[in-house]
Parts: C-alpha cells; sequence; structure tokens
C-alpha cells in the first residue's frame, strides 16, 4: 500500500491575508517542519489565530501560495484545529469523543475502546457518563483535546488553549500537549505566555502587525532575540 502523503512542511510563500480593507497578514513567508513544536507569538491582534486558520485550510490566501507537502490542495482529513473556547455537543463526554471518531471515519465496532482510551489519555475516563456541558473550563479544553486527537491528525492547531485556565488545568493541558507531540503529532500553537513558550516549543514565530518579524529556535529567540521588536516583547514591553 502506498504511504499516506504528509502535510508537512506547510509553506507559505508571499502569502497575504485581506478582510475588507483590512490587511490581516502581510507578506508572509515561513516555512513549519515536523518535529517539535511551533509556537506563534505576538501582540494581540498580530494575526495569530489568522494564521492558525490558514494553515487548518478554513481562511484561503489572498494574495501568495499555501503549500502542505508540497501540494496547494490537502483534504483536512489529516489536520485538526481547537480553538480557545471549544463548543461542547450537548451529550456526555464519552459521546463527545464518540462523534469525534464517527467524523474521523472510525468504524463503529472500534469506537468504544478508542473512546476510552483516549479518555484515559487526557484524564477524563472518571467522567465519562457526565454531561460535557457541566465540566470545568479546564476539563472542557481537555475534552476538546481528546476529540481532536480522535482524527489522529499529522498537525494538531491550537490557539491558545490554556488562555482562560488556572495553573493546575495549564499543567494538565500542556502535559497532554507535550505528549501529543512526542508521539509525532507536529503542534502549532498560538500563545501569550512567554513561559509557555519555554516549556513548549521547539521553535517561535513572533508576528507584529501581520508580519513575521522573527523567526527562531525557541532558546533563541527567548535568551538571544535578533530584533529590536523581539527583545521588547521578551522584556514584556508593550509592542505596537
Amino acid at each position: 500500500m502506498r504511504a499516506a502523503q504528509s502535510d508537512l512542511p506547510l509553506v507559505f510563500d508571499d502569502v497575504s491575508l485581506i478582510v475588507g480593507a483590512t490587511t490581516i497578514l502581510q507578506r508572509v513567508n515561513l516555512t513549519i517542519g515536523p518535529h517539535a513544536p511551533t509556537v506563534i507569538v505576538g501582540p494581540n491582534g498580530s494575526g495569530k489565530t489568522s494564521l492558525l486558520r490558514l494553515c487548518m485550510g478554513l481562511t484561503v490566501p489572498s494574495a501568495g501560495t499555501l503549500t502542505w507537502g508540497g501540494r496547494t490542495l490537502s483534504p483536512k482529513t489529516r489536520r485538526a484545529i481547537l480553538f480557545q473556547k471549544p463548543v461542547m455537543l450537548r451529550r456526555s463526554v464519552a459521546a463527545n469523543v464518540a462523534y469525534g471518531l464517527a467524523r474521523a471515519g472510525c468504524p463503529r465496532r472500534f469506537r468504544a475502546a478508542r473512546t476510552e482510551d483516549l479518555l484515559d489519555r487526557v484524564g477524563l475516563l472518571d467522567l465519562a457518563a457526565r454531561p460535557a456541558r457541566h465540566l470545568s473550563g479546564g476539563e472542557q479544553q481537555r475534552l476538546a483535546l481528546a476529540r481532536a486527537l480522535a482524527r489522529q491528525p499529522e498537525i494538531l492547531l491550537l490557539d491558545e488553549p490554556t488562555a482562560s485556565l488556572d495553573p493546575a488545568a495549564t499543567r494538565f493541558v500542556e502535559e497532554i500537549i507535550v505528549a501529543a507531540a512526542q508521539s509525532g503529532t507536529k503542534v502549532v500553537m498560538a500563545s501569550h505566555h512567554l513561559g509557555q513558550v519555554r516549556r513548549i516549543a521547539g521553535d517561535v514565530v513572533f508576528l507584529v502587525r501581520g508580519r513575521v518579524c522573527e523567526h527562531a529556535v525557541a532558546s533563541d529567540f527567548l535568551d538571544r532575540p535578533a530584533t529590536r521588536q523581539a527583545a521588547a516583547f521578551v522584556r514584556g514591553e508593550l509592542v505596537l
């Protein structure tokens, strides 16, 4: 059997995104490869979410070319995206995961075992029968991760998944993300927290006003930023 084509590397070639009279992203040139997580940082309104939506294929560039594994068209089946506030179905925790498995094409006879495995993976197995909308914020985010992982994605896109969580919930979610990355899933994540960048990132994409200001190995970005804007951002100053 022929191996499935990879969606990596994900390459932006002079990509711009314009909505109405507003330029969201400007001439982005960026290559996202496999292995360690890529974390996208930048001031509010810098284009982080829009970049993730382009990676997923939910948005089409206004100019330039975006390719997945060298292809300009690629089914979304090898990618999954999780936004800040996930939508919980009016079903049990287990049924939410089973729904994700069904959407991913998992045969019905395998869904119960896969659901149990995924819930165990995110620490929610004991809550399988609970209504999903009765979970805490951190538990809902973990359930959303289980549902995303049900797709067995090659690329997992995360939009500030711990933005509204307390430290304990953040730690649990980060552990799931790191485990997914270590198992071979490419994680591309937007974050506003430099401590999280240090804990998770392999490389960092720094956006300012819709432009890639810097793309570097995480340790270089945090300890030896190459641009004035990145240095100011790392120091905690406002970057406009």
